[in-house]
């Protein structure tokens, strides 16, 4: 077995316990993020999307369009702006001791693995493998698993994954390195009343109406709150001992310390105060590239000790 996959990697998820908690205060000094004194990831970083299953192009699309969303242009035209939402990680950089330099993500490569080559029941192990079939130095690697494949914990425990794993085959200082990588899942048909929500009916707590999927894609529009959730963790915590609270193994981290909070005024089972398509009736609270609208997760801001949304 090679070095790489002998390997325990370190990862963080998305639980479907944070996902259950209401939002709440977070000016409590308990709940303040804290910096665990290890690297941050910095200096111009490629987004790698590895495709595990059948997607369509259109679904493929709204993701990547996400990704390049990230470093799109600021304009008054385009205000709130997925841009502008992450620029709230920069924060964590600032007032970083050891003062590190900034962030650039852009989309990187593209793999397909539409003949499930591992399978459609994978377990962790399976996804850093897959993870590995993206570059590894100045990346991140993102593994997305369409509706069909089952993934150990999803559902029961979990919606994505972010953690760290050895390089394979590469050397830096005469040791192996460690890589970024992301899983997430589409909930579309297996869970998406834990995964999917606020734009499905949830399984616990108060059940108010769907909203409207602001690209009509319930699973997909679902795996992009995980995806920028888990994104956020990774460019501040991607490695462990970056900024979190609680215990390492189950960390809140700059998105999941914020639960449920979208929008200004969200409580349980309300998403908060959010925009409206007036052509299709989608909530949305952030423009996009490629005129595309999305919901991204409410970050948690350093600076001010307290859930930054982008409406």
């Amino acid at each position: 077995m090679s070095t790489f996959f002998s390997f325990l990697p370190l990862f963080f998820l998305i639980s479907l316990f944070h996902l259950s908690l209401a939002a709440r205060n977070l000016n409590d000094q308990s709940q303040l993020l804290r910096y665990h004194n290890g690297p941050l990831l910095y200096g111009k970083i490629a987004v790698n999307l590895i495709w595990y299953g059948r997607f369509k192009p259109s679904q493929k699309a709204i993701i990547a369009d996400f990704v390049t969303s990230l470093s799109s242009p600021v304009t008054p035209n385009n205000q709130p702006s997925v841009t502008t939402w992450w620029k709230t990680t920069e924060k964590y950089y600032h007032l970083s001791p050891k003062k590190a330099a900034s962030l650039s993500l852009s989309l990187g490569d593209q793999i397909l693995d539409e003949t499930y080559s591992l399978g459609k029941s994978l377990t962790t192990k399976h996804l850093v493998q897959l993870a590995s079939k993206g570059g590894q130095r100045n990346a991140i690697n993102v593994v997305f698993t369409s509706a069909d494949v089952a993934v150990e914990g999803f559902c029961m425990s979990r919606c994505g994954t972010h953690g760290s794993a050895a390089s394979a085959g590469h050397v830096k200082g005469g040791k192996n390195y460690k890589f970024a990588y992301i899983w997430v899942g589409n909930s579309e048909t297996q869970c998406p009343g834990q995964c999917a929500w606020p734009f499905h009916q949830p399984i616990y707590g108060p059940q108010n109406p769907p909203l409207i999927a602001p690209n009509n894609d319930v699973g997909v529009d679902g795996m992009v709150i995980n995806f920028a959730s888990l994104l956020a963790g990774t460019a501040t915590n991607p490695f462990g001992n970056g900024y979190f609270q609680g215990p390492a193994g189950a960390p809140l981290e700059a998105a999941s310390a914020c639960p449920g909070v979208y929008g200004k005024g969200a409580y349980p089972g309300y998403a908060g105060d959010l925009l409206v398509d007036p052509t299709t009736g989608a909530s949305y609270n952030v423009n996009g590239a490629n005129a595309r609208k999305y919901l991204v997760p409410a970050l948690y801001d350093p600076s001010t000790s307290s859930c930054s949304t982008p409406v």
